[in-house]
This record gives C-alpha cells, sequence and structure tokens, in this order.
C-alpha cells in the first residue's frame, strides 16, 4: 500500500469513535505546522492542536456517542505533490448546542470531507469541508427559505459509492487514474457553456450528491433542471487557476476509477440574479468547492459536492455565525 493512503487510513481508523485520544491521532497525522483551511466560521488553523481544540473536542462534547465513516478514501499526486482524501459522516446523538445550533436530543449527521498534502508521511497542508447547512435543515434550523435544496432531493444523509469500494486502499492502475483525472477536467471545462457540453460525459442515470443548500439529484435531466439555472444565476463565470481570476485548484487527481478536485476558491462569478435568498447587487463571489467522481467504462456515475455556503452567503453579507465563539 502507498505510504500516504496508508496514513491517512490509519488517521481515519483512529478518529472512528472520536473522544479521548483524539489529540493524539491528529497529531501524529498532521505536521506541527501544518496549515488547516476549514469552512466558515472555522477558516484558518495552525496545527492539530487548533483543529482539536477548535472542532474535533467540541464537536465531540456536543455530539454524545460520536463516531466517524469514511466511504471514500484515496490518494495521488497533483504537480508533483502528494495528496490524499477521504469523505463521509460523523454521526452522534445531537445533545448539546454547538456553533450556535440548537441540540435536537436525535441523532444528527455532519458530512465531511478531507484533502491532505503529505510530506514524509504527515500532512502539512489541508482543506476540511463541512455541510453545516445539511446539518442545520436536518435540524430545521436552516435560515434561508428561498435555497433550492431545502425541500428538493435532501435526505439528510447521502450515500456513499454505490459499488461500496470508495476506500482505496490497494495501489491502482496510475495510468486508469491519469486517465479518470483527465476525463473529469475535459467534463468540467464543459460546464457553463450554451450548448451543455458536460452532458456527454454523464451517464443518465447519473446521481449527483450535491451541498445539501442546494439539493441532490438523480438522473441527467433532474440534474439539468438544476445545474443550467444555477449557471445562469450569474454570469462572468472564472474557474480553476486562471492568471489574475483569485481561484486556484490546490489539487485534482485520480486513482483508478475515482476521481477528486478542490479549490480555495475554486470558482468566482458575478451574481446576476438573486441566490439563497439574497437580492443580486452585481457582486463577484468566490466560491471553496469540492467534488469526489466515481465512473464507470467511460462515463461518470456519481458526484459528491460540497460548496461552502456560509463563506458565499458572507460574502453577501449574512453571516450565519456571527455570534459564535469559537
Amino acid at each position: 500500500m502507498d505510504a500516504n493512503k496508508a496514513a491517512l487510513r490509519a488517521y481515519t481508523e483512529s478518529l472512528r469513535y472520536p473522544g479521548a485520544g483524539s489529540d493524539r491521532a491528529a497529531e501524529a497525522f498532521f505536521a506541527p505546522d501544518a496549515r488547516i483551511n476549514m469552512v466558515h466560521p472555522f477558516n484558518e488553523l495552525a496545527g492539530s492542536g487548533a483543529f482539536t481544540q477548535r472542532f474535533l473536542t467540541p464537536l465531540a462534547a456536543s455530539f454524545d456517542s460520536l463516531t466517524r465513516t469514511d466511504y471514500i478514501g484515496f490518494g495521488g499526486n497533483y504537480e508533483g505533490a502528494d495528496w490524499v482524501t477521504c469523505t463521509g459522516y460523523y454521526t452522534g446523538h445531537f445533545a448539546r448546542d454547538w456553533l450556535g445550533i440548537r441540540a435536537t436530543g436525535r441523532m444528527a449527521h455532519l458530512r465531511f470531507g478531507e484533502f491532505h498534502r503529505m510530506e514524509g508521511g504527515r500532512a502539512v497542508e489541508s482543506y476540511i469541508f463541512l455541510d453545516l447547512p445539511e446539518l442545520m435543515i436536518a435540524c430545521d434550523q436552516w435560515p434561508i427559505s428561498q435555497s433550492p435544496g431545502r425541500h428538493r432531493g435532501f435526505t439528510g444523509y447521502l450515500a456513499g459509492p454505490i459499488t461500496q469500494d470508495g476506500l482505496q486502499w490497494q495501489d491502482n492502475d496510475r495510468a486508469r487514474g491519469a486517465e479518470s483525472a483527465a476525463m473529469v477536467t475535459t467534463m468540467l471545462r464543459g460546464l457553463a457553456t450554451p450548448d451543455e457540453k458536460w452532458r456527454p460525459y454523464w451517464h443518465e442515470r447519473m446521481i449527483w450528491y450535491g451541498p445539501a443548500a442546494f439539493g441532490s439529484f438523480i438522473g441527467l435531466e433532474e440534474f439539468a433542471g438544476f445545474q443550467v439555472p444555477f449557471e445562469q444565476t450569474f454570469s462572468e463565470w472564472i474557474g480553476g487557476s486562471v492568471p489574475g481570476s483569485e481561484t486556484r485548484h490546490f489539487t485534482r487527481f485520480g486513482d483508478g476509477d475515482y476521481v477528486c478536485s478542490g479549490g480555495w476558491p475554486s470558482l468566482n462569478a458575478v451574481q446576476a440574479k438573486p441566490f439563497l435568498g439574497q437580492p443580486s447587487e452585481g457582486k463577484r463571489l468566490y466560491m471553496r468547492v469540492c467534488d469526489w467522481w466515481r465512473r464507470e467504462g467511460d462515463l461518470l456515475v456519481e458526484n459528491w459536492v460540497f460548496v461552502d455556503i456560509p463563506h458565499v452567503l458572507l460574502q453577501m453579507g449574512v453571516d450565519l455565525f456571527e455570534n459564535v465563539d469559537i
């Protein structure tokens, strides 16, 4: 097994039951000076100590019997650097308030996604996504009434891969992984095009597991029913590492039939229509986005997506966590 994937596997398995000892697991995985980026309101954390003190320990204190389930995990290389990635859920009994979200006294789920640049078997640069709106919607505490995913295609818990093989700890054919990443890159270049050039890369029964504020969709036409109007809500789309755009992809790589990509931010566009209940003021908004894809043959079948929606809302003057002390 690749050494970096082995390190990620050890880390994820040590956090299966977060709580006592989680700080040691984080210290073993993260380099002492690791730069950890998380979604708003966490944003920038310096080292494993800040990660456990500001996120993991408070989470375990609010969710009794906290568990962690990773259903995708793999590794690869991007621009000469080694990366690993994983995604899944924290699950627990929501017993005490967290981030200003009122405890429900019921089981609750928090979706996470992680990317780590590795050096010497440890993470030196990390990007950690959380779908906080998903938790808020499930707890009936999402304040944005005009949110496309509020009542459309949201289940409260998004499934892992249909094939149940998302934990790719084994060594895979590198050529296959490179081919998978190239397929995704070509597909992404077809987004926001008048003739929808992204369509030929998708299976007709594809599943798009989207951010909860956007919704999730099964079937190519159902997804297009969201994607096309979403693209038309903005103008002057710019994505990826374009000089002067202030966006960049921190990574994109494939491992077998799986691919991931992330940017911080990875997209920017001018808001042309009302979005998430906020009127258009002609602002250029920046979006922190990440994805995982699974292919079958020459088509993409499943896609898991995060967008840091609280950070997007913050740019529109709405701070969901304005009074939260973390």
